[in-house]
Order: C-alpha cells, then structure tokens, then sequence
C-alpha cells in the first residue's frame, strides 16, 4: 500500500520537474489567449501618453492666452503630477480587491469624466477650474498607470516582462507623438489669437473625452481570462523545493530605491517637457507653432529610443542600459544648456531618445520577485512620479530668468537615474 506521504512527495515532484521543464524553454512574449486583452492594455499607454503630453502645450497656451509666467504655468505640471501623488495608493487599494479590468474601467472613467470638465473650465476661463479638470483626468491617468504595469506584466513569462513592457511603453510615446501634434494645430497654430482663445480647448477635450468613454464601453464588453501574476513566485518556489520567507515591502531595497529613482526620473521629465516649447522660441525663435510642432519630433524621439531600447536588451541587461541613457542624458543637458543654437537644440532632442527606457526599466527592475506585494508596489512606483508635480515649478523659476541654463536642473536627476542603473537596482 502506497502512504499518503509517498503520494504527496511524489506530486511534488512531478511538479517540480514540470517547473524545471518550463524554465529551462524559451520564454515566450505571451500566449494567444491573452493577446486580445494586451492590445487593450497597450492601448492604455497610448492614451495617457496623449493626456500627458497635452498638459505641455497647454502650458505654453494659458501662458498665451492667461497671461501666466512660466513657473505659474508650471502649475499644470503640479496638478497633472499631485494626481498621481495622491491617487496611486488608491487606485493600487481598489484593483487589489476589485481586479485588473474593473481598475482600467475606474481610470477610464475618471479620465472621461476630467476632459469633459474642460467644458466648464473653458466657459469660465478660469484657470483654477482648468486644474481642477486636469485634476480628475490625472487620477484616471494614475488609475490607467497603476494597473497597466503589473497587468502586462501578467499577460506572459516574469523572464520577459521587460520586453513587454518596453513594448507597451512604445505605443505611449505613440501618443506622446500624437498628443503635442494635435495639440498644436489645435492651440498654437497661427490661426489662434492670443488672448481670447479658449473655444478650441473645449472642442479639442470633448473630442478626447468621447474616445476615452468608447474605449472604455468596449473594454467593459472584453472578456479578460485569468491571469497568473508572474513575480508571485510559486514557479521558483517549486522548483527549488523551498519555502521563502517574504520581507515586508519597504525592506526590498531595490523597490525602495526604484520609487526614488522614478521620482528624479519624472522629474526631469516634466520639466524637460514643460519648457521644451518656450526653448524653442526664446532660443530658436520659432513661432510657438512651430516650436509646438518639433514637439512632435521631440516625442518621436523617445519612440525611436524605445524601439532601439527594446532591441538592445535583448543583448545588454536592462540596468547596464539603463545606466548607459542615464549618462547620455547628462551629456545632452550640459549641452542644451549652453545655448548654442542648433547644437543644443539637437541635443535637447536627443534628451528624450535617451530618457526613453527610463520609466518602463525603471518600473520592471522595481518589481522584480515581490510576489503578492507586486500590485502595492506597482501603486507607490507610481505614486514616486510626484517629482514631476514639483520639478517644472523650481525649473520654472529659472526659466523665467534664462530657459537654456535651466536644463542645468535635470542633470541631478539622472545622476541619481545612473545610480540605480549601475548598482542600486540589485535584488537583496
């Protein structure tokens, strides 16, 4: 007669042999029986991708239109960025117990919801109702962020949750193309007077908010299948037949220092972003227009970067990259600084080819191995994008001075950015 004991430990390694099997095969990009619902979650990165660079047109337009200065124009970075701040935990609180879709629904909604309240905004010309509005999109935005990293990096193999990541990311700088592009023809072309032109804001955010709410009616009509979070660890847990003891979260030193370096990195986004229209025309001299529409090669720089980011780790291990765009980009800002013209302005450009891999590496190296503390974790990565809130208003200030010496600033950010790349990223 055959002991239970025996049965058990025969199980056991039956399914430590299969765990060892599935390791040891190539690991695939996903199944077919998520792609469905990972085209949906990849074109979450596209729309917020839009929202977001559609704040640093706006910043250059209520300049025009309200007569802001640019560190009170960099008031729309705060609130775009305090959303994320403040709704991040939340958000990481609601999808933990409502799930993955029911979370894309809330983001979608609120995204809806803030790009229709430009309606008012734009009635009363107010710009305190304006933040408001950018306010409640920016929580949806939040919302979107917090659950789209770890949901695709559910949609497959933990061993290429990097690369699909990236992948994603490379569709929000899509909309990082498409937001300054129509934005501009919108709100900075020569066709708009300066001073009374707030009617195209309201079309342009009713359009935007339809397309949210269309998104969101289809995805509620999706049929997501289940899904096995890869950093739950249980693969490697059978395979080694040890049981792991888990440190409490904010004692996983590589997540710890992943929302620091996600603070300096969004950091330097912001206002690298925010001013990018006011570089263009005080040391360029191009119209705003103009300035608004090499935006949209700006941003297709950062799509560029994440196409070669992608491809290069396949080769190079994403902290080694990552460290790699990090002192790139400290180069390019000693370089925008100067001033020089046409030099500094390639190099102002080729500062997002660089930052292109920073976010989604960032946030994968943050989340590797943290099992069930994976989607808590996830929220306060992106909670660490509050650095963008406080950033452009300090570069603000010295932009109102001399804009190109103000790309001195961002320099202290991807020091820090290298830091991590290099050896603050290790699992402990």
């Amino acid at each position: 007669m055959i002991s239970p004991d025996s049965l058990e430990q025969e199980a056991f390694q039956t399914a430590k042999n299969s765990a060892k099997l599935s390791t040891s095969l190539p690991a695939k990009f996903t199944e077919k029986k998520y792609v469905i619902t990972l085209i949906f979650v990849t074109s979450l990165f596209m729309c917020w991708g839009i929202a977001l660079t559609m704040g640093d047109v706006l910043n250059k337009h209520f300049q025009n239109v309200l007569g802001l200065s640019k560190s009170q124009s960099g008031l729309v970075q705060f609130s775009i960025f305090g959303a994320y701040a403040l709704m991040s935990v939340p958000a990481g609180l609601f999808i933990k117990k409502m799930g993955y879709k029911n979370g894309v629904l809330l983001g979608l909604t609120l995204y809806a919801l803030g790009a229709f309240l430009f309606v008012p905004a734009a009635n009363a010309g107010s710009f305190a109702i304006f933040r408001i509005a950018l306010f409640v999109l920016a929580c949806g935005m939040a919302t979107l962020e917090t659950v789209a990293h770890p949901f695709m990096a559910a949609l497959g193999d933990q061993r290429t949750s990097d690369q699909r990541i990236n992948f994603a990311q490379s569709f929000n700088a899509v909309g990082a193309i498409v937001g300054p592009t129509m934005g501009s023809y919108f709100l900075l072309s020569e066709k708009q007077e300066a001073g009374n032109e707030l009617s195209s804001v309201k079309t342009l955010y009713i359009c935007i908010g339809a397309v949210i709410a269309i998104i969101a009616i289809a995805f509620a009509l999706v049929k997501v299948p289940p899904v096995t979070d890869p950093h739950d660890g249980t693969a490697d847990t059978v395979a080694t037949g040890t049981v792991s003891i888990r440190k409490k979260l904010f004692q996983q030193k590589h997540f710890v220092w992943a929302v620091v370096a996600q603070f300096f990195n969004v950091a330097a986004q912001a206002g690298t972003w925010a001013f990018f229209i006011n570089y263009g025309h005080e040391v360029m001299h191009f119209s705003d227009g103009k300035a608004g529409y090499f935006m949209t090669l700006f941003m297709g720089m950062m799509l560029a970067g994440r196409f070669v980011g992608t491809a290069l780790m396949r080769f190079i291990a994403p902290n080694k990259l990552l460290a790699a765009f990090a002192l790139g980009n400290i180069l390019m800002c000693v370089l925008a600084a100067q001033g020089w013209g046409w030099t500094s302005y390639i190099a102002l450009l080729m500062i997002n080819f660089f930052f292109s891999i920073m976010y989604p590496t960032i946030f994968s190296l943050g989340l590797k191995d943290l099992g069930p503390q994976t989607q808590q974790a996830s929220s306060f990565i992106v909670m660490g994008m509050f650095g963008g809130a406080i950033f452009p208003f300090i570069m603000g200030r010295l932009a109102d001075t001399n804009i190109a010496t103000a790309y001195y600033l961002p320099i202290v950010c991807y020091a820090v950015i290298f830091l991590f790349g290099y050896k603050l990223y290790k699992l402990r």
